[in-house]
């Protein structure tokens, strides 16, 4: 860096080789001291365009007051075949997909990715393709990613993991499990809280009898929920025996199926509770269907707060979850890890605050 102005030293600059609290400085870091913004640090490291020379100084020379450590990989990214991430989408073969999730995945991870100056692909992969491990390994292998973005369920899969690890691909995982997040960094929200809140919420309103729509097998996000929602249950008195829990595949179509055959019984639940709104709303398409009086007769509650949440009838009772906060955050870590040059990533779980939307779809049940 022996172009770099030494005459002219940033404001506040210290010239010591850490960041906050003793450890290696970060990319926000060079941001704070050269008092940009952490895309235009990205931008000016990549040697891209839309940076004016006097701002690329002053960058370059916040990060020789930090001495902030670029690898070659990250300082050349910009001339590599790929300077694209990916974001990796998984569901079943026969499934429709989970519009709104992947549409607010992609959403905030494309926003993300643009502003550090990446490019941004999707992959589509059916969870059960046996190939599925050995085609993602071969799209960072064959340049065409520069990293990846696992979405559940593969981000459960710890066997993966270890895998892309072993190949030094850059990888952040969305709502990853205990193990995987040991493994490879994270981002998302506390699902079992999430799935207490539900429990809490319907058993407040006198809820003793309820069916759960669970999600694909495998989606240990979803089953994290679940595991939430009978601890909440098994807290106010009620065993597994009050819950009957059927698996969908997170489509309007399982949902109207499954309400179907949880209403047709003599003993049916007085609330169903949904691992997603689409199901949720498909659950609450079949009660009308069936003449049921909503929420008098039957409360409903859903997961994700899609857009369509606030405009069904009665509006859907459901968790909203910040799904293009946590995509977002999702590519700032992957690109840290790029610009750090750290191969496949530090492990550490980022967790992006959720909460319980309260709307008309839920009341104290009849009788």
């Amino acid at each position: 860096m022996s172009s770099l102005s030494k005459s002219s030293p940033i404001p506040g600059a210290s010239g010591t080789e850490t960041g906050r609290n003793g450890r290696p400085p970060t990319i926000d870091d060079v941001a704070a001291l050269a008092g940009v913004g952490r895309a235009t640090v990205s931008r000016a490291l990549n040697d891209q365009a839309h940076v004016s020379d006097k701002m690329r100084d002053r960058v370059m020379r916040a990060v020789e007051a930090l001495d902030y450590r670029v690898n070659p990989q990250a300082r050349n990214l910009a001339s590599r075949a790929s300077n694209t991430l990916t974001l990796i989408n998984c569901n079943a073969r026969d499934a429709p997909p989970n519009s709104y999730y992947f549409a607010a995945i992609e959403l905030g991870a494309l926003r993300a990715a643009a502003a550090a100056g990446f490019e941004l692909s999707t992959f589509n992969i059916h969870i059960e393709d046996d190939n599925r491990d050995d085609r993602l390994i071969e799209l960072f292998a064959s340049g065409r990613s520069t990293g990846l973005i696992l979405s559940p369920p593969l981000s459960a899969d710890a066997g993966l993991a270890r895998r892309l690890i072993a190949q030094g691909c850059p990888v952040v995982c969305i709502s990853p499990s205990e193990e995987v997040r040991a493994l490879l960094p994270g981002v998302g929200f506390d699902e079992a809280a999430a799935g207490y809140e539900i429990a809490h919420h319907v058993v407040a309103a006198g809820h003793r009898r309820f069916g759960y729509m669970l999600g694909i097998e495998g989606h240990l996000a979803a089953e994290t929920r679940f595991a939430g929602f009978l601890r909440a249950l098994a807290e106010a008195g009620l065993d597994e025996g009050a819950v009957t829990a059927l698996r969908g595949d997170f489509s309007f179509r399982s949902g109207v199926e499954l309400a179907e055959a949880l209403l047709a019984g003599p003993d049916r639940p007085t609330a169903i509770v949904c691992a997603n709104d689409d199901m949720a709303v498909g659950a609450m398409f079949a009660a009308h269907r069936m003449h049921l009086l909503m929420p008098g007769e039957l409360s409903v509650v859903g997961f994700d707060d899609a857009p369509v949440a606030a405009y069904i009838w009665p509006p859907l009772t459901t968790i909203h979850q910040p799904i293009r906060r946590i995509a977002a955050r999702a590519v700032e870590r992957l690109v840290e890890t790029l610009l750090r040059g750290q191969g496949t990533g530090t492990p550490g779980f980022d967790a992006i605050d959720h909460h319980l939307v309260l709307r008309e779809s839920v009341a104290p049940p009849r009788g």
